[in-house]
């Protein structure tokens, strides 16, 4: 217990002992003592506990120390607090998240060290934090526990972690300015020294605030966020799509034929794709369409729009971060309330896309559009294989080699652009992407200024028609 009830005594000198110096006080009701050789080192000590009872400090009472000692003795290192900051964020954290605060504290932590002496390969030490410390399972009374305190990791992470325990830095340290902006420097890059894309390190350098706000407020190890003490900014990047390699509509629709060209596994993913591009779902999004989401048009109006009501979400991030143990999550969608719905229009020939699909293939039980040929969940893993088989049958060598239509998120991208190109007001291509309308304008910046002669033109007519 901390107090202000201190009584500081001289040094008395105890002739005959190895240390005749002795320096006493009482902190409460307990009394403290302590011996030197020589009278300086007690006169030196007997200084420091007077400098902080004039600085106002209280003591403990059962160590005798002032409080900054007693707090420097009890501190944690950072590696620690990093892996309380995971348990107490894992319960009410999704899935996609809980991987996302693992790997930025896994980036940082191995720079808050006291040195860099007999360091474990990066990606060795990057890979045990990841899946070992900073991953959270039950316990054998079912409590959450870091898995490395509960499962038996291979040697090389056994010594990865090892090595961490022994040089992190304690939180007051590494709360240091030089510490805080070598954090930082080090969220802003990729593993192989690239910097990372600027969404990437905002969300990174989110965890690492959120975790020293942690230190701060709810644990008290230090007083002030750190942050406030550094003056850094991040290195210049762009999110801004690169349009040189989104495929236009000519491409995106040979792309899609040509996923539907692979046998069954391609003709039951032709959809799925489509989705992706005449929805602009994300692959998640796609991935949990049921047929009940669906408002087709009567079947007799070939030409007329449907609509889709997405809802859900089942992003794909590993069994190990999952409450169900399934390698997707099933959540509402991103960056909206639980039970958000999007109401998404259906251009004419998704409609006959959709409609040819339920008729081939039926859907799942629990009513998902989308199934692999063995009847499971459509994974990433067999999606994307498809994706990149349905370049190879459409790009020439030269385009292959470059980024164009790399992933099947290309179509969103897409999408999107053909929509903005189009004329769509941006609020409404927004709304439709499940986008904010300020992630539009960073993402899309390029379009949207593209159409600003367009938008001049209509100002002046509307001026002329007032004249």
């Amino acid at each position: 217990m901390l107090t202000y009830d201190v009584d500081i005594w001289s040094i008395r000198q105890r002739k005959g002992r190895p240390k005749p110096f002795e320096l006493r006080w009482r902190v409460g009701k307990q009394a403290h003592s302590r011996s030197f050789k020589l009278r300086p080192q007690a006169d030196g000590r007997r200084s420091e506990l007077m400098a902080a009872l004039r600085e106002g400090q209280q003591f403990d009472e059962e160590t005798g120390l002032p409080a900054k000692e007693f707090a420097a003795l009890s501190m944690p290192t950072w590696y620690d607090h990093a892996r309380s900051y995971v348990l107490m964020k894992w319960p009410g954290a999704a899935a996609k998240h809980r991987a996302s605060i693992a790997e930025s504290l896994a980036v940082v932590t191995p720079v808050l060290v006291k040195s860099g002496s007999g360091r474990p390969d990066p990606r060795v030490l990057r890979d045990a934090l990841y899946q070992w410390a900073f991953r959270v399972v039950d316990g054998p009374d079912g409590r959450p526990l870091s898995r490395s305190d509960v499962d038996e990791p291979p040697s090389y992470v056994r010594e990865a972690l090892a090595w961490i325990t022994e040089h992190s830095l304690k939180v007051d340290e590494a709360a240091k300015p030089e510490h805080v902006r070598a954090a930082l420097m080090a969220l802003s890059r990729l593993l192989n020294g690239k910097p990372a894309a600027e969404n990437t390190a905002n969300r990174k350098r989110m965890v690492l605030s959120n975790a020293f706000r942690y230190a701060v407020e709810e644990r008290g190890l230090i007083s002030r966020h750190p942050f406030l003490s550094v003056d850094w900014a991040a290195p210049q990047t762009s999110d801004e799509v690169d349009f040189r390699f989104v495929p236009g509509p000519r491409l995106a629709r040979e792309l899609i034929g040509a996923v539907a060209a692979q046998g069954t596994r391609g003709e039951r993913l032709e959809t799925f794709f489509g989705a992706i591009y005449y929805l602009a779902t994300r692959p998640g999004e796609a991935a949990a369409l049921r047929e009940k989401d669906f408002v087709l048009p009567p079947e007799n109006e070939p030409d007329a729009w449907g609509e889709v009501l997405v809802s859900a979400s089942h992003p794909e991030v590993g069994g190990g971060w999952t409450n169900s143990g399934k390698s997707h999550d099933e959540r509402g969608l991103k960056h909206r309330a639980r039970g958000a719905v999007r109401a998404v229009p259906i251009p004419p020939v998704f409609v006959r896309m959709v409609r040819a699909h339920i008729a081939r293939f039926g859907v799942a039980p629990d009513g998902r559009l989308f199934r692999a040929v063995n009847g499971g969940r459509v994974t990433s893993n067999e999606y994307s294989e498809v994706w990149q088989n349905a370049r190879k049958a459409v790009l020439a060598e030269q385009e292959l080699a470059t980024e164009l239509a790399d992933v099947p998120y290309s179509l969103r991208h897409a999408a999107i652009s053909l929509w903005i190109k189009s004329g769509m007001d941006p609020v409404e291509a927004a709304y439709r992407a499940g986008h904010s309308l300020a992630v539009l304008y960073r993402f899309y910046a390029k379009i949207l200024k593209g159409g600003s002669d367009a938008a001049n033109r209509l100002v002046e007519q509307g001026l002329q028609a007032e004249e």
